[in-house]
């Protein structure tokens, strides 16, 4: 039906219930790529100094942050009254803010604080759900989700030991529920997606791509490369997951036209 109506998948509170404007992928690189440009910079200075994971120091803490703390940037550049105006920016740069000290916590992982470093993700994953919202709910998409978890925590559950038994359980389910609630929005069949939506989606997948190649290198066994892919996904998930945070910004355009 023509008329049919739904819900933008980052913002529920402000879309309410309106069929999303397809927005030119040229017109979001126009607008958002020059935000964009200290993230490149910093990502790149990170795989250009490569620093040794082996000798963990602040200085390579602050390296592999600086792309996120960039994402903060790049969220703030869109005013401090965008932020006030829409919860779901705000959510994404706190999950962003989590991921950072997460980050942090993972260039010492082999001193300990491996466990802190889940913490600080599980957060973001929560915040980055409730950022993305409930509507549409999507069963089938989540039904997907949940079979990919599913038989990902049966791979690694053989390795697993003590507390991150269930620690990774619960790990994998809150990722799981937020992979579900960044794709339930997105409907091809139907036409009814915003590329700033199939950004958030994407990024949820490569997210999911990047902590699982942790899980298997870290409980499992070695995996090739296993850095670079870790950190290549990583960094392009955070991008298109703060990406779509300005689809809010998009919709009030569409409204204001309207």
């Amino acid at each position: 039906m023509s008329e049919q109506l739904s819900v933008s998948l980052v913002d529920p509170d402000i879309s309410e219930w309106i069929k999303p404007e397809m927005v030119s992928p040229v017109t979001v690189v126009k607008s958002e790529g020059p935000k964009l440009v200290p993230f490149f910079k910093a990502t790149c200075v990170y795989f250009v100094l490569w620093l040794p994971t082996s000798s963990p120091s602040w200085f390579s803490a602050l390296i592999k942050c600086l792309p996120i703390v960039c994402l903060w940037v790049f969220l703030l550049a869109h005013g401090i009254g965008f932020l006030v105006a829409h919860s779901s920016a705000r959510k994404i740069l706190a999950g962003l803010i989590f991921s950072a000290l997460g980050d942090a916590f993972l260039i010492w992982q082999e001193q300990g604080y491996f466990s802190h470093g889940l913490l600080m993700f599980a957060v973001t994953h929560i915040l980055y759900s409730s950022a993305f919202g409930m509507k549409p709910l999507n069963p089938p998409v989540g039904s997907a989700f949940a079979a990919v978890c599913g038989v990902s925590y049966t791979l690694l559950y053989p390795y697993l030991s003590g507390p991150f038994t269930y620690l990774v359980g619960i790990y994998v389910t809150l990722i799981g529920f937020m992979g579900w609630r960044a794709t339930a929005g997105v409907r091809l069949a139907d036409d009814l997606w915003t590329w700033t939506q199939m950004s958030a989606c994407v990024g949820a997948v490569l997210f999911m791509v990047s902590d699982l190649t942790i899980a298997v290198n870290k409980f499992c066994f070695p995996v090739p490369h296993s850095r670079a892919i870790i950190m290549a996904t990583y960094y392009a998930a955070q991008m298109l997951i703060a990406l779509s945070a300005v689809e809010c910004q998009y919709a009030d355009a569409s409204r204001k036209r309207g």
